[in-house]
């Protein structure tokens, strides 16, 4: 049965360039991979307050995002089958590497194309390029 799960498409823009925010797994499923801050939706859960709870945990900061589209996360050899609601949008505070250690082992800022040329954890470098080809006014 599909599990309900969220990410979070972290942006900020320095130096003329749109960075995401991308957090390094440390736990499996694809550990050692990067990805976007989330995770599932608890029983009884809001999906906008699971991902606020989500990257909180994740990173330390505080993300207020709007929902950009849902994604399907289809991997049989892993027994994953995920509905992803994806949320893009800033962030306030600062990262902190050690917000969730046992799940994260580190984050760090990427240029979006930097982001895109990744093999990112499940779906997320689909994330990554709609949003991408959204920007460009695809």
């Amino acid at each position: 049965m599909p599990q309900a799960t969220v990410g979070a498409l972290i942006t900020r823009h320095r130096d003329q360039c749109s960075e995401v925010l991308l957090t390094r797994r440390n736990i499996e499923p694809f550990k050692g991979h990067w990805c976007l801050p989330g995770g599932h939706i608890d029983p009884n859960e809001r999906a906008a307050d699971a991902i606020r709870r989500e990257v909180k945990e994740e990173t330390g900061i505080d993300f207020s995002g709007r929902f950009m589209g849902w994604f399907e996360e289809i991997f049989p050899e892993r027994k994953i089958h995920n509905i992803v609601l994806a949320f893009e949008g800033g962030a306030a505070g600062e990262e902190n590497a050690l917000a969730s250690p046992v799940e994260v082992a580190e984050m760090r800022w990427f240029s979006l194309a930097e982001a895109a040329a990744l093999p990112l954890a499940f779906t997320h470098s689909e994330i990554v390029r709609r949003y991408m080809s959204k920007q460009d006014g695809d």
